[in-house]
């Protein structure tokens, strides 16, 4: 039978998400109720601007004081999508301390404070949902913590930002330069009017910290993350990544170590080989690659963020906070008993792609492969392309192989097998001390093999 009473719900903030949270809540008020097993109330909504008129909500339930709104103590579940660090830490932690459940997008703040927030929630006996934080509309951290809570994963590899995406994404199908993609996507309204967030990979690397934490019962935080951005990938980098049979995607990528003791976190751009799953992920839309020990590879894969989708996701967390509520029960709390070391980026082991301006003349090559050979990185193959005036010429030089031609400069392009990031690293420091090398044109690393 249905309780009569209904469930309140708090709403911080109403922006794109939030006003479809709202929204949602009307249209679908009945649906809701019979699926939850009672009728859920908006009780209010805190926002910044309270003249700005907003359709679909009694003016009557908004207010400026959210402080004031999650100590009510007749809420029952409040919905923070207002993200940011404060005061969204400040008012979820209020609202356990005065009896509310919380569903939350903050992936800035669960990636900082999750390991706090899961405490607070449980010293209340409350719990703490967040979906919509980390691939909007796409079902991945119920599946994660629940579906396979007893599988082992062992990676998880992603394309979590939509703008960084459909950047690349053009960049690829149109060779249009990075410049020329970003303004499309503004255009389009992919990209807010400062994308540091997503193209610099600080909104990914967030992400990243949540999913590694789930994935292998570990507390992962965002400082954890190896992070770099997409900002320095040209066009020149996809015509070489095409010429593997490749593309360029910015990636999440958490991984157990070989020996299961330790997991990484980072999140950087990569060639992917084309007949990867995540290769074909077009335009804006998000995609996540799972490895596991017993399910074997699994993809989940949809609109990554916007109003609606994001929506959605909240809306999923709070059908199952209030079942719980009416239950007198929590769901999965934090789960981060394996306790595995955070390896540094330095342990991490992959393959390399280095693009280098070097001399035209005999013997460079011989002197580029005795740097890799002294730091322990094998190459696969090398490419040379001349620059000599008036020459196009293309000279594929396997390893061991000849020399370029004297005078001018040249492109030389390798390829290595696996590595410690930390010895590549030292590889790249080395090769810049060389008078024959000009420059360290790009390093790209090869993933998803």
């Amino acid at each position: 039978m249905m309780r009569t009473r209904p469930l309140k719900v708090a709403l911080l903030g109403c922006g794109v998400v939030g006003s479809e949270v709202a929204r949602i809540m009307t249209t679908h008020a009945d649906d809701l109720a019979a699926r939850i097993g009672a009728p859920v109330e908006l009780a209010g909504v805190a926002v910044r601007r309270p003249a700005k008129v907003r359709e679909g909500i009694d003016p009557s339930l908004v207010t400026t004081d959210a402080t004031a709104l999650v100590k009510r103590g007749d809420i029952d579940v409040v919905v923070e999508v207002i993200g940011g660090i404060e005061p969204a830490r400040s008012l979820i932690t209020a609202a356990f301390e005065h009896g509310a459940s919380v569903v939350s997008a903050n992936k800035a703040l669960l990636a900082q404070d999750g390991a706090a927030l899961h405490a607070a929630a449980e010293e209340h006996g409350r719990d703490l949902y967040y979906e919509a934080a980390v691939a909007g509309a796409i079902p991945l951290i119920r599946p994660l913590r629940e579906s396979l809570a007893g599988d082992k994963v062992n990676r998880v590899l992603g394309i979590v930002n939509g703008t960084t995406n459909f950047i690349l994404d053009k960049m690829d199908s149109t060779g249009a330069g990075y410049q020329e993609a970003l303004d499309e996507a503004t255009a389009l309204g992919y990209a807010e009017a400062d994308p540091t967030a997503d193209v610099e990979g600080f909104d990914a690397a967030a992400k990243a910290a949540i999913l590694a934490g789930i994935a292998f019962h570990t507390r992962v935080r965002l400082d954890d993350v190896h992070r770099e951005g997409m900002t320095e990938v040209t066009a020149a980098d996809f015509r070489s990544a095409k010429e593997m049979g490749c593309t360029i995607k910015l990636l999440a990528i958490c991984e157990r170590s070989a020996d299961g003791t330790a997991v990484t976190a980072r999140v950087h751009p990569a060639m992917i080989p084309l007949s990867h799953p995540l290769a074909s992920v077009r335009g804006a839309y998000n995609a996540v690659f799972v490895e596991s020990d017993a399910a074997g590879q699994l993809m989940f894969y949809g609109p990554g963020a916007g109003g609606s989708p994001t929506a959605s996701a909240v809306l999923g967390d709070l059908v199952a906070v209030c079942r719980n509520r009416l239950n007198g029960a929590t769901g999965p709390g934090e789960s981060a008993y394996a306790d595995l070391t955070v390896s540094p980026m330095g342990e991490v082991v992959t393959r390399y792609h280095i693009s280098l301006d070097v001399a035209d003349k005999p013997g460079v090559l011989a002197q580029v492969a005795t740097v890799f050979a002294e730091h322990g990185v094998s190459i696969d193959t090398v490419r040379q392309q001349s620059r000599n005036p008036g020459s196009g010429d293309t000279v594929a030089i396997e390893q061991g192989g000849g020399g370029p031609r004297e005078g001018g400069e040249a492109s030389l392009v390798v390829v290595t097998h696996r590595a410690f990031d930390a010895s590549l690293s030292g590889t790249v420091e080395a090769l810049r001390k060389l008078d024959t090398v000009r420059g360290v044109a790009s390093i790209m690393r090869v993933e998803g093999e």
